[in-house]
């Protein structure tokens, strides 16, 4: 790849061809999501909402609209990236965009912004889905994009890299399905993590998507279970983890020139 210089017409290409992956397959990428939301609801919302009515002040039905969109943020953006990455590596299209005269920067720009543009716009249809069902306030709404906007790149690097990494279909979901998710569901997505006994309030700590939840929840209801630096600085650190990885990545050619 040449040097970096701006190739916008090569990044929107790249960015152009990932959106329109997400028109084609509209039912899986938003219907599915949408239709789960509202189930979440269902059980959630009057199962437990029933028996826990507020949590925070908050009522129970509007205190999980945060975490639900959290964990569509993440799993989503994962996949949307790991999936835009990997089938060239698949189909071995991938020397092509090696060849083509654009820089790793601009690689990274076209695949990962494809990829949390698609992850905003599902939040933000469950957000809207999510008014169906219960009232919601943003008290915050600059913080709430500035959140849905970090977190989706973040975690969409983060897809990039597993893309790269993942060798076959099962190691390209196994990270998401097995790591991601169980660690939303056990990062105060459906609960305050203040209700939680010690010591496992304080292992809790140490879950990283209770910063991103929590974060995100301050910016609708003001309430968290952390402080919004800490949230915001977790987020900071996890991206830079991610560029750095994405650096060497490119720098060694490791699976891409394999």
């Amino acid at each position: 790849m040449r040097p970096f210089a701006f190739n916008p017409v090569g990044v929107w290409s790249i960015y152009r061809a990932e959106m329109l992956r997400m028109v084609r397959t509209i039912w899986q990428s938003v219907a599915t999501p949408v239709i789960t939301t509202a189930l979440y609801f269902v059980v959630f919302g009057g199962a437990i909402g029933s028996r826990m009515q507020h949590v925070g002040g908050v009522g129970y039905g509007a205190f999980i609209v945060p975490g639900l969109i959290m964990l569509s943020l993440l799993t989503q953006s994962i996949a949307n990236a790991s999936i835009g990455i990997y089938f060239p590596m698949f189909t071995k299209t991938i020397f092509e965009i090696l060849s083509a005269p654009l820089s790793n920067v601009e690689v990274i720009c076209a695949y990962v912004g494809a990829a949390a543009t698609k992850s905003i716009l599902l939040g933000l249809i469950i957000l809207a889905t999510a008014t169906f069902f219960v009232p919601v306030h943003i008290l915050h709404p600059f913080w709430m994009v500035a959140f849905m906007l970090l977190t989706s790149v973040a975690f969409s690097l983060f897809g990039f890299i597993i893309g790269i990494w993942a060798e076959n279909f099962e190691q390209l979901a196994i990270i998401p399905a097995l790591v991601v998710t169980p660690l939303t569901f056990l990062g105060g997505a459906f609960y305050s993590i203040d209700m939680l006994p010690q010591p496992w309030r304080m292992l809790s700590l140490f879950n990283p998507v209770v910063y991103l939840v929590s974060g995100f929840r301050w910016s609708f209801y003001g309430i968290g279970d952390v402080g919004v630096g800490a949230s915001l600085a977790f987020t900071a650190l996890f991206m830079g983890v991610c560029l750095a990885v994405l650096w060497w990545i490119f720098r060694t050619g490791y699976r891409l020139k394999a």
